[in-house]
């Protein structure tokens, strides 16, 4: 396993159609779930829940995702509908991470949705320190109401993310990062 340091300063999200199998086992599977839920959640509220897509539960939602491509793109093509068919199956592993943020008389909605990203973030990292590759990615679909339903969220549900975890067919690349000096400022009263 890698240095924590390490870890961090390494982590690079790689695109699921660049992903390979094998993807993590049920045990990495529990890990990556158990890691993730480990954020901080003022209250103990738990404003999260994952759900776990692999093997051919990744194509039986891509079918609900193709549906309602299909009902908003009359004109769409059959190679466009079976792109949006596969859109769960690109990578091995999809965990989409659900926020359940709502009123509370104490903690603000918006600290119980910075708990989901946080754990759609730890997601991505106990997937790195396992030696896979992931990627993090809130697309249309995580967006349209229809999709969302027919993945089972509530209507006060809402997707935090879907994080796409397998293989890297090779090794990522880095991209340029801002220097610190453009991203950073130190308060002086």
């Amino acid at each position: 396993m890698l240095d924590a340091l390490q870890l961090l300063k390494t982590r690079r999200s790689v695109k699921p159609m660049e992903m390979t199998s094998p993807g993590p086992s049920a045990s990495e599977i529990d890990t990556l779930i158990t890691i993730a839920s480990r954020v901080p959640d003022h209250g103990k509220l738990t404003p999260w829940r994952f759900i776990v897509f692999e093997g051919d539960a990744r194509l039986k939602a891509g079918e609900k995702i193709a549906e309602v491509f299909r009902a908003n793109n009359s004109q769409a093509t059959p190679e466009q509908i079976e792109f949006e068919r596969k859109r769960l199956a690109r990578a091995p592993l999809v965990i989409a991470v659900v926020s359940r943020a709502g009123q509370h008389v104490k903690i603000p909605e918006w600290e119980q949705q910075l708990s989901a990203g946080a754990a759609s973030m730890s997601l991505v990292f106990a997937a790195h320190a396992l030696g896979y590759a992931a990627s993090w990615l809130t697309e249309w679909y995580g967006y349209d109401r229809r999709v969302l339903d027919a993945l089972g969220l509530s209507a006060q549900e809402r997707m935090a993310g879907f994080v796409h975890i397998g293989k890297p067919a090779r090794p990522p690349e880095d991209r340029p990062r801002p220097p610190l000096k453009e991203i950073t400022t130190r308060y002086d009263g």
